[in-house]
């Protein structure tokens, strides 16, 4: 049975038969946004693009990788960010790309972003890696989480396009303090004595753009 996150949990990654949970997907799922208009009879489709994205830090909170689209091109704009990319360096983590508008016609129950994991390849150097979401500030959609259908972020044994087994699941769009918020930090998978943890963060913020996501990461919580 998938364990329900809630804020502040910690998690060993073992599975009930015991065995190390090494190999699987980090993955967000949401709907787009029904707009009902002339009174309710009549109606549009409003594209949601949430980002999930992931920081990569050494044991001192040194940032050393990161994952989030590559339409985010800081480097071209000279602000101190590298461009966004899909494959971490050492290839352990690769997200599958960027979902621009959600489900259109219901969940069709598979993610939209997905980030897949490999402990076994993870660079010896990486002591965590902060996973979190943003809405993106120049969609149509100018809510908050609470309004996006469905938002959740799971763990989950399987591929980008069949789900094997979910390990555990953190639904966002039922958590009141992600009301007028735009970002969220999921949470951390880490390292404790040899083996690597996850403790569900859910700290949501009114982050107007990624970049100050990114700052927030690196200065709160990169150790």
């Amino acid at each position: 049975m998938a364990i329900r996150l809630e804020k502040g949990q910690r998690i060993n990654l073992e599975k009930n038969n015991g065995s190390k949970l090494t190999q699987f997907c980090v993955g967000c799922n949401w709907g787009a946004v029904t707009k009902k208009a002339f009174f309710g009879l009549s109606s549009s489709i409003v594209d949601v693009d949430l980002d999930l994205s992931c920081l990569l830090f050494d044991q001192n909170g040194k940032p050393i990788d990161h994952i989030y689209s590559s339409l985010y091109r800081f480097g071209d704009r000279n602000i101190g960010l590298p461009n966004g990319k899909l494959d971490t360096l050492d290839h352990a983590l690769h997200h599958i790309g960027d979902d621009l508008t959600g489900d259109q016609g219901g969940d069709d129950g598979l993610d939209n972003e997905i980030i897949t994991v490999d402990l076994t390849k993870i660079n010896p150097n990486v002591n965590s890696i902060v996973f979190f979401l943003n809405i993106y500030n120049n969609n149509d959609y100018q809510g908050d989480f609470s309004g996006i259908p469905y938002a959740y972020i799971r763990m989950y044994e399987g591929t980008p396009t069949k789900v094997k087994e979910v390990f555990a699941q953190y639904d966002v769009a039922t958590k009141t303090d992600c009301a007028g918020m735009r970002g969220l930090i999921l949470g951390k998978l880490y390292r404790r004595n040899g083996d690597w943890k996850f403790a569900a963060i859910g700290d949501a913020y009114p982050d107007r753009s990624i970049v100050n996501t990114l700052a927030r990461v690196m200065k709160d919580y990169s150790k």
